[in-house]
């Protein structure tokens, strides 16, 4: 399955087939959905990703760095992906080094029309 995974990403660009994860890393990553269990736009909890600010390919020595992630979903509960949409700026070979910011930003303004 993990092999599968490997390759539907890379077809979407999120990471290239040669990418290589630490060991550690499904330990990092629990460790972080513990503390940040909701999409950082949208809250929601469906479909979560925690993503690379600073892609994990590009800059490993920033991998498990939890300053460095961020929980994004792929739920489109709201009508989008936010993984895509604020984590790669609609393109998986993207990545948006703005993007604590504008989910931030996004967070307030989706709540404040549920209200």
């Amino acid at each position: 399955m993990k092999i599968l995974k490997k390759i539907v990403d890379a077809i979407q660009g999120k990471a290239p087939l040669s990418a290589t994860r630490s060991s550690k890393w499904p330990k990092a990553r629990k460790e972080h959905l513990e503390k940040n269990a909701e999409c950082a736009v949208c809250s929601g909890v469906k479909s979560i990703e925690v993503h690379h600010i600073k892609p994990f390919h590009e800059q490993p020595d920033l991998e498990l760095d939890p300053s460095n992630l961020i929980t994004l979903c792929e739920s489109k509960d709201n009508g989008i992906n936010c993984h895509l949409a604020f984590g790669h700026l609609g393109n998986y070979k993207n990545a948006n080094p703005a993007v604590r910011k504008d989910a931030q930003v996004w967070n307030k303004k989706l709540k404040t029309a549920k209200k």
